[in-house]
């Protein structure tokens, strides 16, 4: 029989905002048919019986939050965080599916064989769908055809090294290197890149005061980004039927070389996160390692100019770029150690309180529930290939939803997070959108103060189909 979710504020996407309905969705967890008003609403009670009705009143009812950008690091640094407890922590952030980066799990996804470690150890485990980024790997590319050819959502570079341990295990690609992979790639594989790239003459921190934020944050200027996408932007022009997406962007610098390359005809896609939105250098206390990230947190001057790129459609997408580790590697640990901003491992966690971060700052910017919409499920969801099935509210989608609601207001605590990590640069904030139930395929996952299901989320793999992104 079929489920009926009933709300005075189903938010389709469309201009006219919020919908007073109800979505039917059938047995197989898909969008059967959708009633556009409570009179629709009231005569299906009437004539149709359902298995059940779920009525959230006043809640928002919206797709399903699609976050492209998550470490999970299983196999392999599972202590870090596994696939049992993002997904968790996704479910009860309104996230119903999150795409596995490749690069902190042993050994990273480059190969078949580490693709299918992450299939095989994903399965059973996880409470929202996953999908998943390869790597590329400069050491050996003969796996490449047979990783884009098992269903990866595309492949995923660096440009600059990363950090030990990590760095040996995914060593960074040259611009050169990268140049020859486009020429070898299908046109509609996708091509993802951390876009940092090293300076002629690296900045030496300031080794005196190694617990100071301002001794890190010298030495990853925004010319590091500006390099990087300059680089990618000619690679783009050079290649103008490959796509490529910039993750985790943090300099509003960066932005008129994505504005000049897309008029010119480069297929580019941007991406920032909610950390670069809301969270400022100037407020980061010395010690304070939760807040390290690659690129960082740059000054407070430096979030308008984001904001409005969000509002513009010039960043297409909002992710997480939640990377946990545990207290050794962030040095969060009591001792000599604790607090080293040089040494600390680079990654925020936060999967969980995204879509709250957005929407207690957006207001204040002008935005609102449309652009939380276009970044967070319609646009991650077109970038994956997901687009005919997830990111909207459609007849013949996926039934995935999340419920909240945008009044509440609630503190951080270490309580109520589901991470494995709880140290996060949030914690006693509070926060604007409260996250009610997360729906996948009509199966309730997660609920406020019932916890969750079972975990019957499911492996996303992209169809190898030629196709080009673009967003509306």
């Amino acid at each position: 029989m079929d489920l009926l979710f009933m709300s005075k504020r189903i938010f389709l996407g469309t201009k006219e905002g919020f919908m007073h309905g109800g979505i039917i969705v059938d047995s197989e967890g898909t969008i059967k048919k959708i009633l556009r008003s409570a009179q629709e609403v009231n005569s299906y009670l009437y004539n149709i019986e359902s298995e059940a009705v779920f009525d959230f009143d006043n809640m928002v009812l919206m797709p399903g939050l699609i976050d492209v950008n998550v470490h999970i690091n299983e196999p392999g640094r599972k202590d870090w965080e596994g696939f049992l407890n993002a997904t968790k922590a996704a479910a009860a952030g309104g996230f119903t599916t999150i795409i596995d980066r490749p690069t902190n799990s042993i050994p990273p996804t480059t190969s078949m064989a580490a693709l299918k470690a992450k299939l095989c150890t994903a399965r059973g485990k996880i409470y929202v769908d996953v999908g998943f980024w390869g790597g590329l790997n400069t050491k050996d590319w003969s796996d490449m055809p047979a990783i884009i050819a098992g269903g990866v959502i595309g492949l995923q570079c660096t440009l600059v090294d990363s950090p030990e341990p990590v760095g040996k295990e995914y060593p960074a690609i040259t611009k050169e290197q990268l140049d020859a992979v486009l020429q070898k790639v299908d046109d509609n594989t996708l091509i993802a890149v951390h876009a940092e790239e090293p300076l002629a003459k690296p900045i030496r921190p300031n080794e005196d005061e190694p617990k100071c934020y301002e001794s890190f944050l010298r030495t990853r200027p925004a010319q590091m980004e500006v390099n990087a996408v300059r680089t990618i932007t000619e690679l783009a022009l050079k290649h103008k039927k490959k796509q490529f997406h910039l993750l985790n962007l943090s300099a509003n610098e960066v932005m008129p070389i994505i504005k000049d390359g897309k008029s010119k005809g480069a297929k580019i896609t941007a991406e920032t996160c909610p950390h670069y939105l809301s969270l400022a250098a100037e407020d980061i206390e010395d010690c304070h390692t939760e807040y390290k990230t690659h690129p960082p947190i740059r000054a407070r001057s430096n979030q308008a100019a984001l904001w409005d790129s969000v509002k513009s459609g010039m960043i297409d997408i909002i992710a997480s770029d939640h990377s946990p580790a545990t207290p050794g590697p962030k040095c969060l640990t009591y001792g000599r150690a604790r607090g080293n901003f040089l040494n600390a491992w680079p990654g925020i966690s936060s999967l969980q309180l995204g879509l709250s971060v957005m929407w207690t700052h957006c207001q204040k910017y002008g935005l609102g529930m449309q652009h939380i919409y276009k970044t967070m499920c319609e646009n991650p969801a077109i970038l994956c290939g997901l687009e005919n099935s997830k990111g909207k509210i459609i007849e013949g989608y996926d039934a995935d939803f999340c419920i909240w609601d945008p009044d509440a207001t609630f503190e951080v605590h270490a309580d109520m997070l589901y991470s494995t990590i709880k140290s996060t640069p949030y914690m006693n904030q509070r926060l604007q959108g409260l996250i009610h139930a997360t729906v996948v395929r009509g199966l309730h996952v997660y609920q406020d103060n019932e916890g969750f299901g079972q975990p019957l989320g499911k492996i996303v793999l992209r169809k190898n189909v030629k196709k080009v992104v673009k967003f509306s």
